[in-house]
């Protein structure tokens, strides 16, 4: 069939992208389902800085790459073998496949999937090969989902089934923010009563990890960015404290429990200064490959600090996103709060270029 999505031309192109244009908005064709995968009509898709680490070339993938990662649509039709989905019921996308079998999968959510990483690196869906062409030639899938498009073909472990009284864009940002967010604060960091919570860096995943920690309601919960609105947004969410960067450092704050989301070398630094003695420090942000960070391995011994990394909020979709839904429907989880707007697909360059200067939180795509 014949879709609609926008293309990643090549890596690394001048900003603003609003000029250089790397994303072409393309006409291209989308092979039905094979065994085991299922094609969702997208209904919302969020912009993250996931994507854009791609389009600056952070993040090194082959092109092109039909774009987005976090996504929320109805099924369209079942390929052989899917037998627990059904035509017409909405689901979320989840970046990260998981084949159910390797070393990874039994580690319940704490490491990536080895096959479905595997898979997501070379552009392919979890079983092999590529959907998606453009004028006789491939055209590589975004982390198993390319939700950047009216259309896509989606391997069954890539979907999360919900409830239709879930919205789609509420959904869509399930499927990243709040999974990763969300579960930096409640998989990784496992705080308790009392816990002092610190995020660093509220884009759209720290935010959400805000959201999180403010529905346990357990102790203090600190927001941390450069951006003098993103911490008003925070603390209109619930934060109790809000600082810059430099204010934590002035000031010496820590916390008990301390979630980097920035993907910056220096953010982590400061993060792991800012953990308290007995402390956890949960990174999640995806810096350049290269990049180094220094910190003192005296500091871990001696007051008992523990690093944790988590990819994907060290999350099982299948066990998570349905206790988010639960949390959002009991109003303590207002995931739409999130959403700072809406965009069309045709604006995807420009959306990019507000992402790049910290001005946007989530940017959701909305399809007819």
């Amino acid at each position: 069939m014949k879709i609609r999505g926008a293309v990643l031309e090549a890596i690394g192109s001048s900003q603003p992208f609003a000029d250089s244009k790397p994303i072409s908005i393309s006409e291209l064709e989308l092979d039905a389902p094979r065994s085991g995968e299922i094609l969702v009509r997208l209904e919302a898709a969020g912009l993250c800085h996931s994507d854009l680490s791609v389009v600056d070339g952070n993040r090194v993938r082959p092109v092109p790459m039909l774009l987005g990662h976090e996504a929320c649509g109805r099924i369209e039709e079942v390929g052989p073998g899917v037998d627990d989905l059904a035509v017409g019921q909405r689901v979320v996308m989840t970046f990260l496949p998981r084949c159910g079998n390797c070393a990874g999968c039994a580690a319940d959510g704490r490491m990536p999937c080895g096959p479905g990483s595997v898979a997501n690196n070379a552009g392919v869906l979890l079983e092999g090969g590529r959907r998606l062409h453009r004028d006789g030639a491939e055209v590589h899938h975004h982390l198993g989902v390319s939700g950047f498009a009216t259309h896509a073909v989606v391997d069954r472990r890539s979907v999360v089934a919900i409830d239709d009284d879930v919205p789609p864009e509420i959904g869509a940002v399930l499927g990243c923010a709040v999974l990763t967010g969300g579960g930096a604060i409640l998989n990784a960091g496992k705080p308790v009563a009392g816990n002092s919570i610190m995020v660093v860096g509220l884009g759209g995943v720290g935010m959400a990890a805000v959201l999180t920690a403010v529905s346990l309601g357990l102790g203090e919960v600190i927001g941390v960015d450069a951006v003098p609105a993103k911490l008003d947004t925070a603390r209109s969410l619930g934060a109790t404290q809000v600082y810059s960067p430099a204010e934590v450092v002035e000031q010496g704050i820590v916390a008990d429990l301390v979630v980097e989301a920035v993907g910056n070398v220096r953010a982590f630094e400061a993060a792991v200064k800012a953990t308290a003695p007995g402390g956890t420090t949960v990174t999640v942000g995806l810096p350049a490959p290269d990049a180094v960070a220094s910190i003192s391995p005296l500091g871990l011994v001696a007051q008992a600090r523990t690093i944790v990394g988590s990819y994907l909020g060290s999350a099982v979709p299948e066990r998570d996103i349905p206790a988010y839904v639960k949390l959002w429907r009991e109003g303590k989880l207002p995931v739409e709060k999130l959403i700072s707007s809406q965009i069309e697909l045709d604006g995807i360059n420009e959306a990019m270029d507000e992402l790049a200067a910290g001005n946007a939180i989530r940017q959701v795509i909305v399809f007819d």
